[in-house]
C-alpha cells in the first residue's frame, strides 16, 4: 500500500467518524454514560438540564459554565423518566460559598416532565453557583441534590466544537489534497520524506 492510498484510508476513517452517532451521542449505555448534565435523584432515576443564554448565545447550549453573568438565562430540566411526574419538585439556585439564593421555584408538580427555570438577568456575578433540586414527598424525608455550574468568563467552544472544527478543516484540507495537484505533490514529498528518515 503506498502513501497515497493509507492517506486516503485514515481519512476516510477519521470522517466515518465524524458522522458516527456514538461520537455525538449524549449518554451511553448503561455503566458508560457520559452525559454530565444529570442529576441522580435517587438511584437510576435522573433529570436531564439544559442551560441557554438565548439573547447573546441563540445556537448553543451550556452545561457546566455559562459565558456571562448578568445576561438572560434558561435553565431546562428534564425528567428522563415518569417518576417525577407527580411528585413535588422544587428547585433553587445558589451564589457559592456564600450560599446566596439568587433563584427559587416553589415545589411544583411538573406533568409535562420538562420545567424552564427563567432568570431574566442571569446570575449576578462571574463565580461558582449551584442547582438544588429538591424532593418533596407527601410523606417522608425531603431529598436534596445538586450541581454546580460556572458563570462568566466568557464563550468557551465546548470540546466537542473544537473536535467538529478541526475534523472539519481536516476534510476540507482532504479535499483540497484531491483537486488540486500542486498541493498533493507537495504532500506527497513531505509524506515520503519522513518515511525515509
Amino acid at each position: 500500500m503506498n502513501k497515497s492510498q493509507l492517506f486516503k484510508k485514515i481519512s476516510l476513517g477519521v470522517l466515518a467518524a465524524l458522522f458516527s452517532a456514538s461520537v455525538w451521542a449524549h449518554g451511553g449505555a448503561k455503566g458508560t454514560d457520559t452525559d454530565q448534565c444529570k442529576f441522580e435523584l435517587e438511584p437510576d432515576h435522573w433529570i436531564h438540564y439544559t442551560a441557554y443564554q438565548p439573547v447573546a448565545f441563540p445556537a448553543e447550549e451550556f452545561c457546566a459554565s455559562l459565558p456571562r453573568e448578568k445576561e438572560a438565562t434558561i435553565l431546562v430540566f428534564d425528567y428522563q423518566d415518569q417518576k417525577y411526574k407527580n411528585d413535588t419538585v422544587e428547585f433553587e439556585v445558589t451564589k457559592e460559598p456564600e450560599g446566596t439564593r439568587v433563584f427559587f421555584m416553589e415545589g411544583a408538580k411538573h406533568k409535562k416532565g420538562t420545567v424552564e427555570l427563567k432568570m431574566p438577568n442571569g446570575v449576578p456575578e462571574a463565580g461558582k453557583y449551584l442547582i438544588h433540586i429538591t424532593l418533596v414527598p407527601d410523606q417522608g424525608e425531603r431529598k436534596d441534590v445538586h450541581m454546580s455550574f460556572k458563570a462568566g468568563g466568557g464563550p468557551g467552544a465546548s470540546k466537542s466544537m473544537v473536535i467538529l472544527y478541526l475534523l472539519i478543516g481536516f476534510a476540507g484540507a482532504y479535499v483540497f489534497y484531491l483537486y488540486n495537484a500542486t498541493f498533493r505533490r507537495e504532500v506527497d514529498k513531505i509524506i515520503g520524506k519522513k518515511e525515509k528518515a
